[in-house]
């Protein structure tokens, strides 16, 4: 790659050396089952991939792995996640047979206010969007300390040197990267220190241009010096609540003090033969997924036509998001029924008006609720995700995100780090849709100290043979594409199909069926019309899939990224 730093170069030397292969289909039938033959990683960008990599390669586990991936990611997909961020990471620890989720969900400050962004007339305000006062209290930093603390074998300073020299000497930004800045262009231009980060004197960079960020690198330094203090006090601390209020925000430092990671029950289920583990509250995926598929099993869909799968499966997806807008939010500040919206008798509930004939209008759940009709889904790309296993079975798939590109577009002067605008995830005003079209209720209004919901979903997936670490971007479409994987899994699919799969996708308002180009074929989607669905084609794909396949009957690991962006997935030899 033109320009690249001799780190990366060394690194891709390594990988040679390796003889990684992506998508390999390396099998050793002599193998234990309990033996995993080789690790792997993949994430949304093949420098956080190889970082991950050389990780494992010098006797670091997942966890480990982990760490050394977020905080790459953090610096070459500024537009996705990263230190000014949060996520979920969710985990397997292979000698207690634990599934952990590991709760890095950025909290509302404390001093927010349930209207903060609504103006005198009562309307909502782009304040949730754009600028400091969108940006929730990050959690990436302390989970990533939390994880190498905890978890990891190797110290930070081997961790964080992937991403600290990535910082300093620079990487080549990708066409992806341009797009998204030219999209963002406008807001990141009202803040000087982002402009002077991301931008080439006001523009999008061309791809192939080197972008470094050497005030973000001292802050990987300190974290790498002093742990969870190098950012949540002292000087960073100092400097990100400074910036913060100076342009208006509300960040103090009780606030970053304050944080803290949280280690969560995921979400436990199953669907014919498959066992599923997912993201818990504040994240509605790990529910919402449970649900669609309890109402699916009922419906055997694999005894369905196309059209009669697709209508199922899109009424199933209608009635879940429609839970996930009623009753769900941070449970540590509600209280989630989530024994009863799991239950089966629940799920015969949600079906009680289901008809095989005809799509339910969602109206008619209105009448029960101030929401309103006037969700529209925004376009643009968000998040990141990435999988990896390790040889001692240890795996890890974890989701992180900034929510839109780039953030609130926002970065406190001498850290470069870019802050989120998460706020906008919460309930702005009762029945208002937020970026990704989601229409909430109270569960998820606004409270100092509170986590906004989220969709992300990191999950994993066993069969008694095989084991899938998936996950993906998406915004509101996250819950649907691992859905959809997932349903290609119990039919036994492979990494690289599961990654591909063409995507649908209905969150009950708008009330419509959203579809890749391709995904529905014409007659099905003639007959879908017929039926009382409205049915709206994106131009644009959407998704960034990464998953990895250890299958344990063939002594085989397969990983796969999705054609859509530009990840890469590394299985060893």
């Amino acid at each position: 790659m033109q320009g690249c730093s001799i780190v990366f170069l060394a690194l891709f030397l390594v990988a040679c050396d390796l003889q990684l292969l992506s998508e390999s289909e390396l099998s050793d039938q002599n193998q234990s089952q309990d033996l995993v033959p080789h690790y792997a990683v993949a994430s949304a960008h093949p420098l956080a991939t190889q970082a991950g990599i050389e990780i494992l390669k010098q006797g670091g586990n997942a966890f480990d792995a982990a760490v050394a991936v977020t905080s790459t990611l953090a610096v070459v997909e500024p537009y996705a996640s990263g230190l000014g961020g949060g996520g979920f990471w969710l985990l397997h620890v292979a000698d207690t047979h634990q599934d952990i989720m590991l709760d890095g969900r950025e909290t509302a400050p404390l001093a927010s206010t349930r209207d903060m962004y609504v103006d005198a007339s009562g309307n909502p305000t782009q304040l949730s969007v754009t600028g400091p006062l969108a940006a929730g209290i990050p959690g990436v930093p302390a989970a990533m300390v939390h994880l190498a603390e905890n978890y990891g074998r190797l110290p930070l300073n081997v961790l964080l040197n992937f991403s600290i020299e990535a910082a300093n000497n620079g990487f080549a930004v990708s066409e992806h990267y341009q797009r998204l800045a030219s999209a963002r262009m406008a807001t990141l231009l009202r803040s000087p220190q982002a402009a002077a980060i991301f931008l080439d004197h006001g523009q999008a960079p061309s791809s192939g241009y080197i972008l470094k960020q050497p005030q973000l690198a001292k802050v990987l330094v300190s974290i790498r010096d002093f742990g969870r203090d190098g950012f949540y006090t002292g000087e960073i601390a100092q400097k990100l609540v400074h910036g913060n209020q100076q342009a208006g925000g509300i960040w103090q430092l009780k606030d970053l003090e304050q944080y803290q990671v949280i280690e969560r029950q995921p979400i436990t289920g199953s669907y014919k033969n498959i066992s599923i583990i997912s993201a818990a509250s504040p994240s509605s995926g790990g529910i919402v997924l449970m649900q669609m598929f309890n109402m699916l099993s009922m419906l055997d869909i694999n005894e369905l036509n196309a059209l009669e799968r697709t209508h199922a499966i899109v009424e199933v997806m209608r009635r879940a998001y429609f839970e996930r807008a009623s009753y769900l939010g941070d449970a540590d500040f509600i209280e989630v029924p989530v024994n009863t919206l799991l239950s089966m008798p629940h799920a015969e509930d949600l079906l009680a008006d289901y008809s095989s004939q005809h799509a339910t209008d969602s109206h008619n759940y209105l009448r029960e609720t101030n929401m309103l009709d006037d969700a529209v889904l925004q376009e643009g790309q968000n998040t990141t995700h990435f999988s990896i296993l390790d040889q001692a079975g240890n795996y890890v798939a974890a989701t992180l995100s900034i929510n839109y590109p780039f953030g609130s577009g926002f970065v406190p002067a001498g850290t470069g780090v870019l802050l989120n605008n998460e706020m906008d995830d919460f309930v702005i005003k009762p029945g208002h849709p937020n970026l990704w079209g989601l229409v909430d209720n109270e569960a998820n209004a606004i409270e100092p100290g509170k986590r906004m919901l989220s969709s992300m979903s990191p999950t994993f997936l066993d069969d008694g043979n095989r084991t899938a670490i998936l996950g993906t971007p998406g915004g509101s479409r996250i819950i649907t594409m691992v859905l959809l994987s997932a349903l290609e899994f119990a039919n036994g699919a492979d990494a690289e199909t599961m990654v591909a799969l063409l995507r649908f996708h209905h969150q009950f308002l708008p009330d419509q069926i959203q579809f890749e180009m391709h995904a529905i074929d014409a007659m099905t989607q003639t007959s879908l019309t017929s039926m009382g669905h409205t049915l709206k084609e994106r131009q644009h794909s959407y998704g960034n899939m990464q998953t990895i396949i250890w299958d344990k009957q063939m002594g085989r690991v397969t990983a796969a990224s999705d054609p859509r962006g530009i990840g890469d997935a590394k299985v060893s030899q």
